[in-house]
């Protein structure tokens, strides 16, 4: 089987990720809903490690950092005023950071977070990380490109559950992780595997001095 041309060659969209220094990061949810109950997720444990080195290299590149949240209610997994829906200490917002409280998947649906975006007075690129891929992070890629931006995915900063399909089959975790983000790669945005491919360049030597004469 051969893989088609992406949309993205096809309209002629970049295929480079950006450099994080240079970009906005959005953390997606990295709420301890997804850590233990009804909506733990497969390699939550994972993604939570990976999203706290890439919000340990945005700060130290000085990039941006934005909080979404999302907020189901009381008595909810979703419950942001209780343990189960804080966002997990381990990328816990910094002072200074934004936090974006959301009710939707699209984390820019009825939300403040277009404002928050320009009042940074960055550029358009966005990386994005955190729960689930299969629905607020994919559908935030999406929004994120309607309105013009250039989001980017880091593939182990995020996870998903198994889910039962149409036709009555399990979907696994890493499948269904799999098409969520070769459905933001095909148009959306870029997908990077590791938080590693964002990585800045150590810069260049300097060089030796030359030898006295």
């Amino acid at each position: 089987m051969t893989a088609s041309t992406t949309l993205r060659e096809v309209i002629g969209l970049p295929q480079e990720p950006p450099r994080l220094g240079e970009s906005v990061l959005i953390m997606i949810d990295f709420q301890n809903t997804y850590r233990t109950g009804v909506m733990r997720l497969d390699g939550a444990e994972e993604a939570v490690a990976a999203g706290a080195r890439l919000l340990a290299a945005a700060r130290a590149a000085g990039t941006p950092v934005v909080h979404v949240v999302n907020d189901g209610g009381e008595g909810t997994p979703y419950d942001v005023r209780a343990e189960i829906g804080a966002i997990s200490d381990e990328v816990a917002p910094a002072a200074g950071e934004k936090v974006v409280v959301k009710q939707f998947p699209n984390a820019f649906h009825a939300t403040d977070l277009e404002e928050v975006l320009k009042g940074l007075g960055t550029g358009g690129d966005l990386v994005l990380a955190g729960f689930m891929t299969h629905m607020c992070v994919l559908f935030t890629a999406q929004g994120a490109f309607n309105l013009g931006y250039r989001p980017t995915v880091v593939a182990e900063a995020t996870a998903t559950r198994p889910l039962e399909a149409p036709d009555g089959t399990v979907l696994s975790s890493d499948a269904l992780a799999a098409a969520s983000l070769t459905t933001v790669s095909d148009l959306f945005g870029t997908v990077v595997r590791t938080v590693d491919d964002l990585a800045e360049p150590a810069p260049a030597p300097a060089p030796a001095p030359a030898p006295a004469s």
